[in-house]
């Protein structure tokens, strides 16, 4: 069976959840798109293994929806949505695609094709195996919490045996390379085509579509061949770490950081006089790498860059292996995706 991969939920958990039958997300809904047919005859023979009984039936007089029990689906042009209640002030509330919405009654009767599906829950009603599921699902979710709990652990770890704490120029430096780290993230997932409603949102800060559209040119890969947005990962990643676990080269990653600053204004340059749109996401970056040379320089951290000894290469050399198994390994991520 396919595994779901959406982190969305489908129609039916939406309904489940709607129905108060107990339920997993990911069982459910993969599931839901593993049905070979998506047809209410198929969504009856889905509820009966949760011990749910539904039945599907057309009105011909559209006046007899309030006389109905939400919840229940109603058919659409769009597609069936989740009545979930009819207000007294005339107003139908439905769920699609996730999202709740409301709409005045006379206007969703006016759309609503008369299909009703309804279903019956009983008290034993549940998913199959629901237990198990269920804990295999906690166990699941407790995966991401378990590895951010760790990496905290060992960023303040990091950060207080290296005395990082006792200057405000490494304080903001670390603070910076995080965000930095954060906000190219996000350019690697809008690049991947990964939906971050996160990075949606402050996409649309300057020009809505234009984190999409830069990403879009042919100037956003370097030399062709690395995504801006993978040279940033693996600058602002490789920066932090070496900070943290070598502060004693802070010097040589403000020379690295002095070397970035003609790409900012080249980019700033081209996204107003050639691309003509603003990608948000980008401009950030930007920013903090400006923010980055304040603090080195500010700091005085520029003062013991030469003579140049070999940490700088073993640097260099470090943010050249990121980047390059960023590359390599970003295209498996475009195949899952499109699988």
């Amino acid at each position: 069976m396919a595994r779901y991969k959406d982190s969305r939920p489908t129609l039916f958990s939406d309904y489940l959840s709607e129905l108060g039958v107990p339920h997993t997300q990911r069982y459910s809904d993969t599931r839901y798109c593993s049905m070979p047919f998506k047809s209410l005859f198929g969504l009856k023979k889905l509820l009966g293994e949760y011990g749910v009984d539904s039945d599907g039936y057309r009105l011909a007089d559209k006046s007899e929806l309030t006389k109905i029990t939400p919840p229940f689906l109603a058919g659409t042009p769009g597609g069936f949505v989740i009545v979930s209640g009819i207000t007294s002030d005339g107003s139908v509330e439905y769920i699609t695609e996730g999202v709740g919405e409301s709409m005045p009654l006379a206007d969703f009767m006016a759309s609503w094709d008369g299909t009703v599906f309804q279903a019956y829950p009983a008290i034993s009603s549940a998913e199959p195996d629901y237990k198990l599921h269920a804990r295999e699902e906690f166990f699941e979710r407790s995966k991401k919490w378990v590895l951010l709990g760790c990496v905290l652990f060992l960023l303040c770890y990091l950060f207080v045996s290296g005395g990082l704490y006792g200057q405000w120029s490494t304080v903001m430096l670390t603070l910076f390379d995080m965000v930095g780290l954060y906000l190219t993230y996000m350019l690697v997932q809008k690049s991947l085509k990964i939906e971050n409603r996160s990075a949606d949102r402050m996409c649309g800060v300057l020009q809505a579509g234009g984190c999409d559209s830069i990403l879009e040119t042919k100037a956003s890969k370097f030399f062709g061949l690395f995504g801006w947005s993978e040279v940033g990962f693996a600058y602002f990643s490789v920066s932090l770490a070496a900070l943290l676990m070598f502060p004693q080269w802070t010097c040589y990653l403000a020379l690295c950081n002095a070397c970035c600053l003609p790409f900012t204004i080249w980019s700033i340059w081209y996204q107003k006089f050639r691309a003509g749109v603003w990608c948000t996401l980008c401009v950030c970056v930007q920013c903090t790498l400006w923010l980055l040379f304040f603090c080195y320089f500010f700091g005085g951290w520029f003062k013991g860059v030469f003579p140049l000894r070999m940490p700088l290469f073993v640097l260099g050399a470090t943010y050249m292996a990121v980047l390059l198994a960023l590359n390599r390994i970003m295209p498996y991520f475009d195949r899952s995706e499109s699988e």
